[in-house]
């Protein structure tokens, strides 16, 4: 029996440690890291140990005599990985190939601790936090505008998706680490200024994503049922920034979404998903209510160019073809895409539709009983289409356009970082200019993450990048390049609490953990999440009225 590695693979890579036989490929050693869409095991070489599935922090890697449903395809893509490929050859006790030691994500002994902010507390920020934490004596500060931790792991990824989720865990144990301070609820540029934070640390890492969608820029783009998928995904999530009310699907038969990257599927396959399969997840209860009450049977996913370029990848596409009740059509309206899907590299996207059915849709006709997500290639929105609400829109066709009726349109085309104030930013890219992850003219201040490379790659791709981060901000600190604090260590605390009486710190956070777990606990949910400030900051407060 060998292990297999699944859908939720988040590649950082965690596995490729702990393997005593390098059967996991490829390694950020290789070539092809960071340009498959996950990691795969060598069926001829794994050994049945089961310590890749024991590190893996999104629960991706079974037993392939374990594997069903939509999971059981793995094992074979697993396979075809290597099927053509050449790996070196394995030497040594435990058959790796040892370098010479190397210990560059170390200080000197004789170093004091240095003092790092870590601003945004999600996959970025953390692994930026675990890297500093595992291999240097730093004291790390949390800092995150959210009174709650966990960025897009909290809101951003599906609630289907609870192994994905299971990577905060791992993250979590350093929420209470003794050289943490942890301040939630603290935005850079309201309650405290860049250049503040900076004279309170040696370093800076800014980590704060791209929280920004991007636009199309079409005629009735602002129609009150014209959302962004970011947002939509917010919603389902209970982010507190977005209304409880802020999407209705009681009306909506039919959905168009622009775009058909991982986002996209996301939210096309929440709307036509049983909202009794959603009962048991951490989705947000005012979505689980209107997933009930949900009139959507049909989800139109828009792409500009053909099956070969689909943003998704195969893993998040090939789920789509086992999602219960839900039939998944490619629309066959322009002569390109049969051949298309037909001569695909095996393991592309492309290639996972061969299987799926094609007719050409008439658009003319409500949507069919049942639900259906409809995958339609070489077509782009030019106009959102209604008065006061989304009653369809205009899209390019081969040869013309075509009018698809539709009650909601949502727009699922990338995020687009943010300006900081305090900090330079390249408006072309959404991005801060930097230098291995040193910002250009300010001494001691680092990005990480989207903000730093753009909004590109999953949650392990951060890993990787906060190592080269780190790398360079400890490199600076060896090089007495880094400013010194002009304040004590607890200075800081104090001047955050002064400013806010909402600020979050360890024990708050322990605080609104426990009470989401409790609130989830008799619908036998893994949390209930609050969806507002107020709740989160009340539950965080919670701790010191038990203590009492």
């Amino acid at each position: 029996m060998t292990y297999a590695i699944t859908q939720t693979c988040c590649t950082d890579a965690t596995c490729v440690a702990v393997c005593p036989v390098n059967c996991i490929h490829p390694t950020p050693e290789e070539p092809a890291f960071g340009s498959t869409e996950m990691l795969y095991v060598d069926p001829q070489t794994c050994i049945d140990c089961g310590a890749c599935a024991d590190a893996c922090p999104v629960d991706a890697i079974f037993p392939v005599d374990s594997l069903f449903g939509a999971r059981e395809e793995y094992a074979a893509i697993n396979a075809a990985y290597y099927a053509d490929r050449e790996l070196e050859p394995a030497t040594g006790p435990n058959f790796h190939a040892w370098g010479a030691p190397s210990f560059a994500r170390s200080l000197p002994s004789h170093f004091a601790p240095i003092r790092v902010a870590v601003v945004g507390t999600g996959p970025a920020g953390m692994y930026a936090a675990e890297d500093l934490l595992l291999h240097t004596n730093a004291e790390v500060t949390l800092v995150d505008r959210l009174p709650v931790a966990g960025g897009l792991v909290r809101y951003g990824v599906a609630p289907d998706h609870p192994g994905t989720k299971g990577v905060g865990e791992t993250f979590a144990r350093f929420h209470s680490h003794p050289r943490v301070r942890m301040h939630l609820g603290v935005e850079v540029g309201r309650d405290v200024t860049a250049e503040e934070l900076a004279a309170h640390h040696d370093a800076v890492i800014y980590a704060v994503g791209a929280g920004a969608d991007r636009r199309l820029g079409i005629p009735g783009e602002d129609l009150p049922s014209s959302i962004a998928a970011t947002s939509f995904v917010s919603w389902y999530n209970a982010h507190p920034e977005v209304a409880p009310g802020a999407v209705d699907l009681s009306g909506a038969e039919r959905v168009v979404v622009a775009g058909n990257g991982n986002v996209a599927l996301d939210v096309a396959r929440l709307l036509v998903t049983d909202a009794a399969s959603l009962a048991g997840t951490d989705i947000a209860d005012h979505a689980l209510a209107a997933l009930r009450g949900s009139a959507v049977r049909e989800v139109v996913l828009l792409g500009r160019r053909g099956p070969k370029d689909a943003a998704c990848t195969s893993s998040e596409l090939l789920a789509l073809r086992h999602l219960p009740g839900v039939e998944l059509v490619v629309d066959d309206h322009d002569p390109r895409i049969g051949p298309a899907i037909g001569g695909a590299v095996s393991g592309s996207a492309a290639a996972v539709l061969r299987s799926v059915r094609r007719e050409r849709v008439d658009w003319s006709r409500p949507p069919a009983d049942g639900r259906r997500i409809v995958l339609r290639f070489h077509s782009a929105p030019v106009e959102v289409i209604g008065r006061d609400d989304v009653e369809g829109v205009r899209v390019t066709a081969d040869g013309g356009e075509a009018r698809l009726p539709a009650q909601l349109f949502l727009r699922a085309i990338g995020y687009r970082g943010l300006a900081l104030p305090g900090l330079p930013f390249d408006e072309a890219s959404g991005t801060v200019p930097h230098e291995g992850g040193r910002v250009r003219g300010l001494p001691g201040t680092y990005v990480v993450g989207w903000i730093k490379r753009g909004p590109s790659g999953g949650i392990g791709a951060n890993r990787t990048c906060a190592a080269e981060t780190v790398g360079t901000l400890l490199a600076d600190a060896v090089a007495g390049a880094l400013p010194s604090p002009a304040h004590p260590a607890k200075a800081f605390g104090r001047l955050v609490r002064g400013r806010s009486r909402q600020v979050v710190d360890a024990r708050g956070l322990a605080a609104i953990d426990r009470a989401e777990r409790a609130r989830g606990r008799d619908g036998g949910r893994p949390r209930v999440k609050f969806s507002t400030v107020p709740e989160l900051v009340a539950a965080a407060k919670g701790w010191r009225r038990a203590a009492s």
